[in-house]
């Protein structure tokens, strides 16, 4: 008998190819799992698919929450999909379970996982950031959501800060972002190539900076660092990580088209289907520098040195969790700064690389912690389960675990 398990704010495809690594990362983490305690997973995805969804005989797309189903009377569908799982695993879409998002954002978030809990079955909160919630009701229904999860996963330092700053009793560990799983194909390396930098054009930062309080401006800084490369003699490429067929200035492609133009020079990264397609492409370069924390990721963890641009305490606290102070903190420098930092960064690629290589062993076994605790909960929903494989005890039967 398969273990059946809810997907709650996963999503696949683009437009954001962060998400879809975070999910397609998590199903396999939880398939190698399910393996591992002797079961077969299926899985049920709880919310919009997205644009490339997985598809096959172990995953269902079931109805997904509609606040509008709230009042007439159509909820029914999801509440079932939601009850026939053995377990539900929610990934917040890495860090969407916040009051920072509003609180329209905020309320649809709590409601799935209400549902969740209501279901009877056992809920994780896979890695992601915790917080911040920044008004004492948003405190208060986190607070309320969280202690009745079976587990919390946090992906980095200052979200554990988060979690024990909210004085929260649920089973928790630290780990790290499960994107640092992602798979991916190495290019081939061609002999006296020039050197590749992927410069990863944030049109979020781009156009909407304002937003994060940047001490360095972001598209100055982008400017400069294309020329500088440009000058220097390396192949430049242009890399979107968050698409759209929209002209959407939230979306990646307008930035890069900007650039493009105005640097003929510089080369445009394919329109990547997935966030594996974009992390074999990433794979293949020589150094890489970008405002999308999962584009940095993907490089980081494919060994590609890297100078990320960091504008929120979750890309802060991602690499310090890991020891990797190479970020250039776009909050706290000034544009000048930013740009030299990262040359730097250019210069020393090669130290970078034994330094990224030195962390992902860390990134390593907080990812094997995380599995394990996966392995554990599902050892004991098969132990609790009925002589007709049917989950005999709801959530709340279920031993608490034990945190690290």
């Amino acid at each position: 008998m398969a273990l059946r398990i809810g997907l709650l704010w996963h999503a696949f495809g683009w437009p954001n190819l962060g998400v879809d690594a975070l999910s397609r990362t998590n199903i396999a983490i939880l398939r190698e799992a399910a393996a591992r305690s002797g079961e077969r997973a299926e899985f049920v995805l709880l919310g919009k698919p997205g644009n490339g969804a997985p598809t096959g005989p172990d995953i269902e797309q079931a109805p997904y929450f509609r606040i509008r189903n709230l009042v007439d009377g159509r909820l029914g569908r999801y509440m079932a999909a939601v009850k026939s799982c053995d377990m539900i695993v929610d990934i917040c879409a890495g860090d969407g379970f916040t009051s920072i998002y509003g609180n329209f954002q905020f309320g649809l978030h709590a409601m799935t996982k209400f549902a969740a809990l209501r279901s009877g079955r056992p809920l994780v909160f896979a890695p992601q950031t915790i917080g911040p919630f920044e008004t004492p009701w948003t405190r208060a229904i986190a607070t309320y959501l969280i202690n009745r999860s079976r587990f919390t996963f946090a992906r980095d330092g200052k979200s554990s800060e988060a979690f024990h700053a909210l004085k929260l009793q649920a089973p928790f560990a630290e780990v790290v972002d499960v994107a640092f799983r992602l798979p991916f194909d190495k290019p081939e390396k061609v002999d006296g190539a020039r050197v590749r930098v992927g410069i990863n054009v944030s049109g979020l930062l781009f156009y909407h900076g304002d937003r994060f309080q940047l001490t360095a401006d972001y598209p100055t800084v982008t400017r400069r660092l294309i020329q500088a490369f440009i000058d220097r003699g390396a192949e430049v490429w242009l890399v979107s990580h968050v698409l759209g067929d929209t002209d959407s200035t939230e979306n990646d492609d307008k930035a890069v088209s900007e650039m493009a133009k105005a640097f003929p020079a510089a080369k445009v990264a394919p329109k990547f289907r997935n966030a594996e397609e974009a992390k074999s492409f990433i794979a293949g370069l020589d150094f890489f520098t970008g405002g999308r924390m999962h584009a940095c990721i993907g490089a980081f963890s494919a060994g590609v040195p890297v100078a990320p641009f960091a504008y929120s305490r979750k890309f802060n606290g991602l690499f310090d969790t890991l020891g990797y102070d190479r970020y250039i903190d776009g909050r706290a420098v000034d544009t000048l700064t930013a740009v030299e930092q990262t040359i730097a960064a250019y210069d020393a690629r090669d130290q970078l690389a034994l330094e990224i290589g030195r962390s992902m062993v860390e990134a390593r076994r907080r990812l094997a912690i995380y599995e394990d605790k996966l392995v554990e909960l599902m050892g004991e929903i098969i132990a609790a389960r009925g002589p007709q494989g049917q989950l005999g005890a709801p959530a709340g039967a279920l031993a608490p675990a034990t945190a690290s």
